[in-house]
């Protein structure tokens, strides 16, 4: 009695997991055509002549460059560096040290021979106290803030506050930037004449590459599963999810590692918020006010433009990192929850929110259901193989040829990885993941889940070794 009613029960579990996981593979590959679409468009586009025009000063308007940092001595002078290199004509770079307990501040001191400075600020946003600001007497245009610990968004908002000019940009203090990276993700909102207010660029995995005074001086891949395979997921989230939904003006999540703002919407929308995943709060939030102001206003997510970051090499800074963006995920969810199928919130409240809500925050959940469902029938067998086999090919196409895709597209528009044996092996990685990577970060995803219901707060740092010498 006991064994039919689990095998009803699989059975009605099996079919809703497979109906499931069909409706997003089609709507993966409705994403990946409009992609490739696009990238189509563009490829073999010289990616330097249209840019040169903002190397005018009396073009291109000027931007702060915020870098808030928090135990960041591994990586911080590399960071800085790389901004300190990159081609605009003005922008000023303000680092904020939130309240660091190893030597971040000191190491920024030392290297930049920062010195003890008076600056205006306006307190535009709720912040901690600023203890004090330092300029460089190297690069006048390089300030850092040393205040209280807030958080990432209580530091973003105090640097905000101390910005001079009319855009932001956010960037992790363990990023690089390539040099041409900001004057391609600025253009297109210099363009359109106030209707982009935000728009953000594409996050790699600086594992591997070889990166000196901030500056990529050769693309590699780790030699590690775990961050190839971070590789593969970035390249896959980026090239496939972001760009094909930044073509409707979908978008919801502007990487915290490198985007850029309109300052006056950022201040209006209220800053930074306290969660878990700050950076889409604040995009949800100026989707959300444009669309109550009744003002056409669009969020983009732009290929070409790289920032180089450092990914966890544990299981367990994996495991915290994934809780802590999943956790986010449904916090800001719910947060908006009254815009989730309103037709007051258009295309947002009727697309992306439910997106976002089936796809990207129940998904992990629903593939966990699939393995159970896979594993127990396969004891089970009979009629129960065949299912099972189905379901398992299903999740392959779903998760590891999707992936797989998604480097063929890299190699065929960006080329970033020069060698050949790096891109064959991010292939065959790509074809393993259903089978080991996506349950382990389904289950980490769930765990974030069960965190976000308990109220639970804690950040889960990780260790940063440093991505440049």
């Amino acid at each position: 009695m006991i064994v039919e009613a689990w095998r009803s029960f699989l059975w009605v579990a099996g079919h809703i997991v497979l109906i499931y996981m069909v409706i997003v593979l089609l709507f993966y590959a409705f994403l990946l055509v409009v992609s490739f679409i696009h990238l189509r468009r563009i490829h073999r586009l010289d990616d330097w002549e249209p840019y040169e025009e903002l190397l005018d000063a009396s073009y291109a308007k000027p931007v702060s460059i915020l870098v808030p940092a928090y135990n960041e001595e591994a990586g911080i002078v590399g960071s800085v560096r790389s901004l300190l290199a990159i081609e605009y004509p003005e922008y000023e770079v303000i680092v904020i040290n939130d309240g660091s307990t190893d030597k971040t501040l000191e190491r920024l001191i030392e290297h930049f021979h920062l010195q003890l400075v008076y600056r205006v600020i306006r307190h535009q946003l709720d912040a901690k106290e600023i203890k004090a600001v330092y300029q460089s007497l190297n690069y006048p245009h390089l300030f850092v803030l040393d205040k209280e610990n807030g958080g990432k968004a209580d530091a973003l908002n105090a640097g905000i506050n101390a910005s001079r000019y009319p855009y932001i940009c956010t960037i992790d203090g363990d990023s690089v930037l390539e040099r041409r990276a900001f004057l391609k993700v600025m253009k297109p909102m210099l363009e359109s004449d106030g209707e982009i207010i935000a728009s953000g660029g594409s996050v790699h995995i600086a594992n591997g590459c070889r990166i000196e005074r901030g500056e990529i001086v050769k693309v590699g891949l780790s030699r590690r599963p775990l961050v190839i395979m971070q590789t593969i997921e970035y390249l896959r989230a980026f090239l496939l999810g972001r760009l094909g939904l930044s073509r409707h003006n979908l978008l919801l999540i502007v990487s915290g590692a490198f985007g850029v703002f309109f300052k006056p919407w950022v201040i209006e929308a209220g800053g930074y918020a306290d969660t878990a995943g700050e950076d889409m709060e604040l995009v949800v939030r100026l989707h959300r006010l444009a669309r109550e102001k009744n003002e056409e206003k669009k969020i983009i997510y732009i290929p070409d433009p790289v920032c180089w970051t450092e990914a966890p090499e544990t299981y367990g800074d994996l495991r915290r990192q994934r809780r802590r963006w999943h956790r986010g995920l449904l916090e800001s969810l719910w947060m908006h929850r009254s815009m989730l199928f309103n037709p007051k919130y258009g295309s947002i409240g009727l697309l992306s929110l439910p997106y976002f809500w089936f796809i990207e925050l129940l998904g992990p959940i629903v593939e966990l259901m699939g393995y159970i469902v896979v594993v127990f029938s396969l004891f089970l067998g009979n009629l129960y193989v065949e299912f099972a086999l189905l379901l398992l090919t299903v999740s392959v196409l779903y998760g590891s040829l999707l992936s797989a895709v998604a480097v063929l597209l890299e190699e065929w528009t960006e080329r970033k990885f020069p060698s050949i044996s790096d891109l064959v092996k991010l292939f065959f990685f790509a074809l393993t993941e259903t089978f080991w990577y996506r349950p382990l970060t389904a289950w980490w995803r769930c765990e974030g889940v069960i965190d976000a219901i308990r109220r639970k707060k804690q950040w889960g740092s990780i260790k940063r070794k440093g991505v440049s010498a």
